[in-house]
């Protein structure tokens, strides 16, 4: 649990949408990839709609979210203090008007109960405690491996939602059972779209959507590739072109209808 903010020097710059977000994060902390970045591309929010995030860390997501779309109200909610305050210094640093709720996802602050939002976002922990060795940084320990099961996020998600809203979570694809059971249980027009590194390979990670009050089939969308070509054979990016549009130009990542 990261509790006291970070100092100056124990944080980096990183550039993300080809530049348009600078963030802040720890050195040596939890560091965001391109997964929360992937995430905010696939929401389908519009101008002057209300976003909740889910353990938002150092507000990789809402930032880009709030930079791709104008006029979004963003709201995120996360248990270390030392992450929250940095999400805030990024909303801020990026121009962006947020609000960043410390609290507990299994125990939510009462800030937050009374509030409801067109999205809700959520890239929760990928592992479960028991089933992997520690990492010895404890703030980045529970970004990977959180006590809180998957139902929780999803019921707390489903209960800030608006009838109609959507919700949408990044997750490794062994956890998707356990993902799916818990959005059937309060959320309808259930879609899964695998992200899969190169074509042919078996996907690692899964965007999954549901909307409060859906009634639509479920559906399971053809594999998203992510890189180009067999193998990686030479420096430098080889993202696909729609992922490349996503996490460098600040394009939308819209599923596949």
């Amino acid at each position: 649990m990261r509790d006291e903010p970070f100092a100056a020097d124990a944080l980096v710059k990183n550039a993300f949408l080809g530049g348009r977000v600078q963030l802040w994060q720890p050195r040596d902390g939890y560091r965001a990839g391109i997964d929360p970045v992937l995430l905010a591309a696939s929401v389908p929010a519009r101008t002057g709609e209300r976003v909740l995030e889910l353990g938002c860390g150092a507000g990789p997501a809402l930032c880009c979210l709030g930079v791709r779309v104008p006029g979004l109200s963003l709201t995120g909610l996360e248990i270390q203090p030392g992450y929250a305050a940095l999400a805030r210094r990024n909303l801020a640093g990026n121009g962006l008007e947020g609000e960043v709720i410390d609290g507990d996802i299994a125990a939510p602050p009462e800030a937050l109960k009374s509030r409801d939002f067109h999205h809700v976002i959520a890239n929760p922990p990928y592992f479960e405690e028991a089933r992997r060795s520690a990492a010895p940084d404890e703030g980045r320990e529970l970004a990977l491996a959180g006590p809180v099961a998957l139902s929780v996020w999803v019921g707390l998600a489903a209960r800030r939602l608006r009838y109609r809203g959507s919700v949408t979570v990044i997750q490794r694809v062994e956890r998707l059972p356990e993902l799916l059971g818990a959005m059937q249980e309060c959320l309808g027009a259930l879609e899964v779209w695998p992200l899969a590194p190169r074509a042919g390979r078996a996907p690692r990670l899964i965007l999954a959507r549901g909307r409060k009050g859906g009634r639509a089939a479920f559906r399971l969308h053809p594999p998203l590739v992510l890189h180009a070509g067999a193998a990686h054979i030479e420096d430098g990016e080889d993202y696909t072109d729609v992922v490349r549009a996503a996490l460098r130009e600040g394009q939308p990542l819209n599923f596949p209808t």
